[in-house]
């Protein structure tokens, strides 16, 4: 709850009104004047954590793959990851900014910060940051009873798949992000996060770039008892069975080759937890067939 510790409730004088502020994920404080009304989302995973928080009516645009729930893809598009449109975004004048800064956005992130719109920056790594994620939103969106209950709803059903998973036999597990380039996760990403809760090991835990390119030798010397691979859309990518032609790795000796929707693990959402449920029954197949 240490976040909510940087909440602040400030009545204005002869304002009317609640100031509001809270810090985002890198430490800088978000002031309102009051609960913000116009929201641009630009990262899906935040335009989802809006609606969860009952904010979705407060969003004016968003960014592409902003997609769940359906609603959200009726909203205006101000780019992509890739470009973020700058003049779209100040059209819908926004008070309220959030964000999710990486190599195709930050510049354009930090663009609009400095021309004065309050932004939210995001970058969770703990599962528990979702909640705290969910709970500032709502402090910002003026939604904080709602917010309360989806955090608190969070952090119960990763503590029963916590419960129910602890002292499992472990498994190494290496996550397959994309295939050409070959791209994993480290221990850090809050991916290996859900594979601690189900009793798994990162076998790439130790590499220090939290999205690292490897290759095929990496994979074959780390040598994990499951591949799972994520992929774009819904549907198991061809390329995960592109490993049945290396017997000499574990997973694909024993057929332990297996699929996620990346909406569902690659998220910092509450569907994250839909996820880890499918990688949970996933690692038990593991450890049954041994």
């Amino acid at each position: 709850m240490k976040w909510l510790l940087a909440v602040l409730l400030l009545f204005s004088a002869g304002s009317g009104f609640a100031q509001v502020a809270v810090r985002d994920d890198y430490g800088n404080q978000i002031v309102l004047q009051k609960p913000a009304a116009r929201i641009v989302s630009l990262s899906p995973h935040l335009t989802e954590l809006l609606y969860d928080v009952g904010a979705g009516s407060r969003l004016v645009g968003a960014i592409e793959f902003s997609d769940f729930p359906a609603e959200a893809r009726a909203l205006p598009r101000i780019g992509s990851d890739a470009g973020i449109n700058l003049e779209a975004v100040l059209a819908l004048r926004p008070d309220l900014i959030v964000a999710w800064p990486n190599p195709g956005s930050v510049k354009a992130v930090d663009r609009l910060a400095a021309l004065g719109v309050p932004v939210f920056r995001s970058e969770p790594r703990e599962l528990d940051d979702i909640a705290r994620t969910l709970e500032r939103l709502g402090v910002l969106a003026g939604t904080e009873a709602r917010a309360a209950r989806e955090a608190a709803s969070f952090r119960a059903r990763a503590a029963s798949l916590e419960r129910r998973y602890a002292g499992r036999e472990r498994v190494r597990v290496f996550y397959q992000v994309w295939d050409r380039p070959l791209l994993t996760v480290n221990g850090q990403h809050v991916i290996s996060k859900v594979m601690r809760l189900c009793g798994g090991d990162n076998v790439f835990a130790a590499l220090p770039v939290i999205a690292p390119e490897i290759d095929r030798e990496a994979v074959l010397k780390a040598d994990p008892d499951v591949i799972v691979a994520s992929g774009a859309g819904g549907e198991r990518p061809a390329w995960l069975d592109a490993w049945k032609a290396f017997p000499g790795v574990r997973a694909a000796r024993h057929g332990q080759l297996y699929s996620i929707p990346p909406e569902l693990i690659q998220r910092h959402t509450p569907r994250l937890l839909d996820g880890a449920e499918r990688l949970c029954a996933l690692l038990d197949q593991v450890r049954a067939a041994r």
